[in-house]
């Protein structure tokens, strides 16, 4: 029993309203919740939401039942591992039987392929981790080109290797963590306090599809990928 879920809370600073703005001829919750519904591995599919209208277009869409998240899981600080937590609870209350991944896909992030879900998905059947979390290689490297001020305010490399790192090309590799999907462990859920507690595994994914929807001047930047993608160039 795989619950695929989406959180998708109703205040976004960044772009007010952003779930149901349309991208590409439909609402941004829809490239990742029809995905959920399409999969042939999700065996049922639940938002997270303290929005009525969200919570509402998810329901006739067939997801479960579970009713509004609780207001100290909707704020700006209310951490994601806490959300999961009540979805995972409420889901397998409302299913009547435990789950056997927790699979996450965030709102923002339209770019992802089937693909990806059944890459990660495979690699938790496989190694069996605490999670699997999409990454994506990181455009900036701290130990070549990423840097900090020293207490006399001069800048440093941020992380420092004997003889130091002169070419990008000889930095440890180093990933981005992005929300393309992530898949959990249903007992490490319920019980650790936060992500990186357990065995956390890496699902890499290709850099462009790691860009998510934070500022407004991006969905004309996702919008435009979005093209290249169906049509096949990306």
């Amino acid at each position: 029993m795989i619950l695929g879920h989406i959180g998708a809370r109703r205040g976004s600073k960044g772009v007010p309203g952003k779930n149901f703005r349309e991208i590409q001829g439909k609402p941004l919750i829809d490239w990742s919740l029809d995905m959920l519904f399409a999969h042939p591995q999700v065996d049922a599919v639940v938002v997270s939401t303290d929005d009525d209208e969200v919570y509402a277009h998810a329901i006739a869409k067939g997801a479960l039942e579970i009713g509004l998240r609780p207001a100290e899981l909707a704020t700006d600080t209310a951490p994601k591992w806490g959300v999961w937590q009540h979805a995972l609870a409420a889901s397998e209350q409302a299913l009547g039987q435990q789950v056997s991944a927790f699979l996450d896909l965030d709102c923002t992030n339209p770019l992802r392929v089937p693909e990806d879900i059944t890459g990660a998905l495979s690699l938790y059947e496989t190694e069996r981790p605490d999670m699997v979390m999409s990454v994506c290689e990181a455009r900036k490297n701290p130990y070549f080109n990423l840097v900090e001020p020293d207490d006399s305010g001069a800048l440093q490399v941020c992380k420092k290797l004997p003889g130091g790192v002169w070419a990008r090309q000889s930095a440890p590799k180093v990933y981005e963590h992005v929300g393309c999907v992530y898949v959990v462990a249903p007992e490490y859920l319920r019980t650790a306090k936060t992500i990186y507690e357990g065995r956390v595994l890496p699902f890499e994914i290709p850099s462009i599809r790691g860009f998510d929807i934070d500022e407004p001047h991006d969905f004309g930047l996702v919008q435009y990928l979005l093209g290249e993608l169906n049509a096949g160039r990306l």
